[in-house]
């Protein structure tokens, strides 16, 4: 393999029922980031069916570049039909780094698409750098300079792992939703547009979809809130949550929750914060009862403040945050959340 061949910072463009889904756009974010340190540009690979449309959206988000496979057979995910166009771009246009999101479908096609072009995948990054490899120059070993450093949560959070693929092209890699940042849209810009199609034969191993069952949920994404109102273990009852959803109603926030809180049957997954749940970037997270396990942390250590109320004064859940009240909540919250009506009253 010639690794001089392997140019460019590429992005799976990720749409369904021909909307660009938003990981998409946190992807071209980084994918910028990394294309200035290397000094190439950034291409997103948009498949679907009837999708070109959306190539201008994906500029104003950082795209020079957007490749287009429109088929039929592309028009609902499927994991042959997409494996086979993605691997077809990558192993044509020979890209340097691809960079796909850990969604439902991305977590599906990369690991079968860095299997067909014979190169690794690390999954669930949290960070994304260019950088040296081995980190750090040992004598008799070649370091090799420019590399894709991808870092990521290992044994179960306990450690954090960094890992290079310095042998094989493309640098592939899958990060989680909400732990890059878009950038403010380039509002009119337009993209460098190349459609392709490697062409599709169908065979036994194209699924047959026979119906798609859309889920109704009126649960609010707290991927999407600037306030949330996190409990834990620590709030003791699905029915004390209700203290926690005053404070939210309150501040115009949302409720959502540690692992310990879904295990227990308390709330949806779908309000789960941490590793094996969403990661968050609200400007204000409050962590009520959680006592703030390396599991949960990843998930929402970004957020703009960060305010813990605990019983115990050692919690680690303190170490990370901005501000935090040692005491009982089912004291506390209720107090803060009088207040807070009180002070909104009086303006």
């Amino acid at each position: 393999m010639n690794l001089e061949e392997y140019k460019g910072v590429y992005v799976f463009a990720q749409q369904v029922d021909n909307e660009i889904s938003s990981i998409a756009f946190e992807l071209l974010g980084k994918a910028k980031d990394l294309a200035k340190d290397l000094n190439t540009d950034v291409t997103a690979v948009l498949l679907g069916s009837e999708v070109k449309e959306l190539a201008d959206k994906l500029a104003e988000y950082g795209a020079d570049k957007v490749i287009v496979v429109d088929d039929p057979e592309l028009k609902v995910y499927r994991t042959e039909p997409y494996a086979h166009a993605l691997s077809s771009v990558i192993n044509k246009y020979k890209p340097e780094i691809v960079l796909v999101g850990a969604t439902a479908i991305g977590r599906d096609l990369g690991p079968r698409v860095s299997a067909r072009v014979a190169t690794g995948l690390t999954a669930d990054c949290t960070v994304l750098e260019i950088g040296d490899f081995p980190l750090q120059a040992i004598p008799g070993q070649e370091q090799k300079h420019n590399q894709l450093l991808m870092t990521r949560p290992a044994f179960g959070g306990n450690t954090i792992a960094t890992i290079a693929c310095p042998d094989n092209r493309p640098q592939m890699a899958t990060v989680r939703a909400g732990v890059m940042q878009k950038i403010e849209p380039i509002k009119g810009a337009k993209a460098v547009v190349e459609e392709y199609n490697p062409g599709f034969t169908p065979d036994n191993k194209y699924v047959e979809i026979l119906d798609v069952v859309k889920a109704v949920t009126d649960t609010v994404d707290i991927m999407d809130a600037k306030i949330l109102v996190s409990g834990g273990r620590g709030v003791g009852s699905p029915e004390n949550f209700k203290i926690l959803e005053d404070l939210a109603a309150v501040l115009g926030g949302t409720v959502s929750c540690s692992r310990a809180v879904v295990d227990s049957g308390w709330k949806p997954k779908d309000l789960q914060v941490g590793q094996t749940g969403k990661t968050v970037r609200p400007n204000v997270y409050f962590a009520i009862g959680i006592s703030g396990a390396i599991q949960h942390v990843a998930g929402m250590e970004e957020s703009d403040i960060i305010i813990a109320i605990n019983k115990d004064a050692d919690a680690p859940i303190f170490d990370v945050a901005d501000y935090g009240i040692v005491g009982d909540l089912n004291k506390i919250v209720p107090k803060l959340t009088e207040s807070l009506k009180a002070e909104i009253a009086a303006k």
